[in-house]
């Protein structure tokens, strides 16, 4: 069983930032590749940004270059740096990390509850 706590979210101007901040506890042997996805009411859920357990991470085109996703294995935590945030950016903001409960077993995806994100003047 794995729990998520995520935080940060909120409402931003065009141009400003946000930090989101994932955490996940619970019973399971280890987390693998961690990462953060968005969703409006009219588009499906999308790739924001995922990174590796040894750190390599890839972004969706529309974020590059503006927000920086990072991650604390000891803490089981993953991080969104949002900086230059757009209106478009607005949505609400899934983490998700792939879980492996048991020796042998598979690393299956999880998800957050969600944070919602504002950007607007």
């Amino acid at each position: 069983q794995v729990q998520f706590v995520e935080s940060g979210g909120g409402s931003a101007q065009p141009g400003g930032s946000l930090r989101l901040s994932c955490a996940a506890s619970g019973s399971f042997r280890g987390i693998g590749a961690m990462g953060w996805y968005r969703q409006t009411p009219d588009m499906q859920r999308e790739l924001v940004a995922t990174i590796t357990i040894a750190g390599t991470t890839t972004y969706a085109d529309s974020v590059k270059g503006r927000f920086t996703i990072s991650r604390d294995n000891a803490k089981n935590t993953v991080y969104l740096e949002m900086n230059t945030l757009k209106p478009e950016d607005t949505a609400v903001y899934f983490c998700n990390a792939d879980v492996n409960f048991y020796i042998g077993g598979s690393y299956l995806p999880h998800w957050g509850q969600g944070t919602r994100i504002t950007v607007s003047s």
